[in-house]
């Protein structure tokens, strides 16, 4: 009996460890040494270069985060390993622990919220439509009988469906499997438009054979506030990631980040994406917060 209880003892133990450990990050950073960040292949936020190097405004930004991280916790040597994601795999690859903070391009919502803790707001998206310069297309309203690109498991899914249902314009859906898939659809004539963030709008632009081709247009669609992703019910960790991005905010280098991804020449084509700071993400930053899409949309 006795060794009865002692085994059930032992498993009880080693599933409460088991389970502090998913719900301690920081503690399973210290102990193993490494840390996985999520990240994505053709965002307007995080993308890559090829050959298992990603890089953009989210990513590197996340990797500052996670060097403070590591002084926190007096780790000598920090391993980050990078775990591409997309719309749909995220939040699941997040929650089952393979990723230990996403730094994509991620909407905080009121639903992912139900899963999900983000950090405090980075990005403020505007989603748009973006379209062939000689379309005609200007609004959501020229979008009226057209074929209309967005990517699977993005919130833009739901934008689109809201304005189609008020405007009572009906256009037909496809949906790409990544960003790359919808610019694609757009840029072979499969779709008439494609409807994003403005972030990642802009980015495959810049990135495309003719840039000149493109244009976003028509009237803002939703504002969504962009955040890192990490796991629910893991205050320090969360505090850790905060006062990174924080500290980020005052000292000016998150500004100087964003102009460095924004507003100079990037990889791979050295293109320039041109998409000045918005006041709304200025607005995030004066007033750091993790408020979902929801809270916008009341204002």
């Amino acid at each position: 009996m006795k060794k009865h209880l002692l085994a059930v003892a032992v498993t009880a133990l080693a599933a409460g460890s088991a389970f502090a450990q998913a719900t301690d990050t920081l503690a399973k950073i210290k102990a193993s040494g490494s840390v996985t960040l999520g990240v994505r292949e053709s965002s307007g936020l995080s993308y890559t270069l090829g050959n298992g190097k990603y890089v953009g405004f989210h990513t590197e930004m996340g990797e500052i985060v996670l060097h403070d991280i590591q002084k926190q916790l007096g780790l000598a040597k920090l391993d980050i390993k990078y775990q591409p994601v997309t719309s749909q795999n995220r939040i699941p690859l997040v929650t089952n622990g393979t990723v230990d903070l996403e730094c994509g391009s991620t909407t905080n919502n009121a639903a992912r919220q139900k899963d999900v803790a983000f950090a405090v707001t980075t990005y403020v998206e505007e989603v748009r439509i973006a379209a062939k310069a000689n379309s005609g297309i200007t609004s959501i309203k020229d979008l009226a009988g057209k074929t209309v690109a967005t990517t699977t498991g993005t919130t833009s899914v739901q934008t689109l469906r809201k304005h189609e249902r008020a405007g009572g314009i009906d256009f037909k859906e496809v949906f790409g499997k990544d960003h790359a898939d919808s610019f694609l659809m757009l840029e072979t004539g499969r779709a008439d438009a494609f409807v994003m963030d403005g972030s990642i709008l802009a980015a495959n632009i810049s990135k495309s054979k003719a840039p000149a081709d493109y244009k976003i247009v028509g009237e803002v669609l939703n504002v969504e506030p962009i955040a890192c992703m990490l796991r629910k019910d893991d205050a320090a960790f969360k505090k850790a990631v905060d006062d990174s991005i924080k500290r980020q905010i005052s000292d000016g280098s998150l500004a100087k980040l964003y102009d460095k991804w924004f507003m100079q020449p990037v990889p791979p084509t050295n293109t320039k994406i041109g998409l000045p700071i918005s006041d709304a993400t200025k607005a995030a930053w004066a007033a750091p917060n993790d408020k979902p899409m929801e809270d916008y949309a009341k204002k």
